[in-house]
């Protein structure tokens, strides 16, 4: 199995620890980066340190979780490397990989429920790039 970085911020918590969990119960490796309560945090830093551990090879993939799931995409999308797509379903998850390749989900608690964005996860770790000329020159162009 891979090594899965997730990460997020003090709305995403709750739903970080369920992930986590299953993903650990279905044999993955979890680095898990954060945060670990409901104090008040700056997402942009955990969707920092989500991208690191992609770009330095501690991770294959990566799950964020904020509130919405729209800031900490974002915050990631800043990063040399990384491809985050927010989802909100299984369709959008799998595209997700099919077409843009992505390396990181997005997810947002006060917007899906736990099983949804374990549907989420499990289609985005389990469908592989299309590839293809179009798709692949899309991506090249993005850097």
């Amino acid at each position: 199995m891979t090594t899965i970085a997730i990460a997020s911020d003090h709305a995403g918590y709750k739903m970080k620890a369920q992930i986590a969990s299953w993903l650990a119960g279905n044999g993955h490796e979890v680095l898990d980066l954060g945060c670990n309560g409901p104090e008040s945090v700056d997402y942009p830093d955990f969707a920092a340190a989500l991208a690191a551990a992609i770009g330095d090879g501690r991770a294959e993939r990566g799950v964020l979780i904020c509130g919405s799931g729209i800031g900490i995409s974002i915050a990631a999308n800043r990063h040399p490397g990384i491809r985050a797509a927010l989802v909100h379903d299984v369709t959008t998850a799998r595209l997700a990989r099919q077409h843009n390749d992505a390396n990181v989900v997005a997810l947002g608690a006060r917007i899906i429920g736990a099983e949804i964005a374990k549907d989420c996860v499990d289609a985005f770790l389990t469908t592989g790039f299309e590839g293809g000329e179009r798709h692949s020159r899309r991506i090249a162009k993005m850097g």
